[in-house]
């Protein structure tokens, strides 16, 4: 491979990321919309048949109006996110010591973002577990 190539090469390497990355957020806003829509698409269509029989039937739970995700806890969600970081940051720093660049260090970024989230996940489930209870 000639030096032509090899920069060519190399130029594309940042465009494909950048296109995969805004493709793959484009897809899965597409695919919410879509699942969203064949919900209420189907609710429709049950509504209508219920109403052609006088049937009548109970309001919509606010819930289907909300994301599933957002009904997750705090320390769930810090829990996820810190072990993503965590093990991401450690494959940085093999693979860049692997490479013989001491940019290895780099790697440690993300892993301390990942511990500072694990550790508020702990923390948050601790102070969770201490809060007095509302009665029902």
């Amino acid at each position: 491979m000639d030096h032509a190539q090899l920069a060519a090469l190399t130029m594309l390497i940042p465009i494909v990321s950048i296109i995969m990355g805004v493709g793959i957020g484009m897809l899965s806003i597409y695919l919410q919309f879509r699942r969203k829509r064949d919900m209420f698409q189907l609710h429709h269509i049950e509504r209508m048949a219920a109403i052609e029989k006088a049937i009548e039937l109970p309001p919509l739970p606010p819930e289907f109006f909300q994301d599933a995700r957002r009904f997750e806890s705090a320390p769930i969600r810090h829990r996820r996110s810190g072990l993503i970081l965590l093990f991401l940051g450690i494959a940085i720093a093999v693979a860049l010591w692997g490479t013989g660049v001491p940019a290895y260090w780099w790697g440690l970024v993300p892993a301390a973002v990942g511990l500072a989230l694990l550790l508020s996940s702990v923390l948050e489930t601790r102070d969770l577990g201490k809060s007095p209870r509302p009665r029902a």
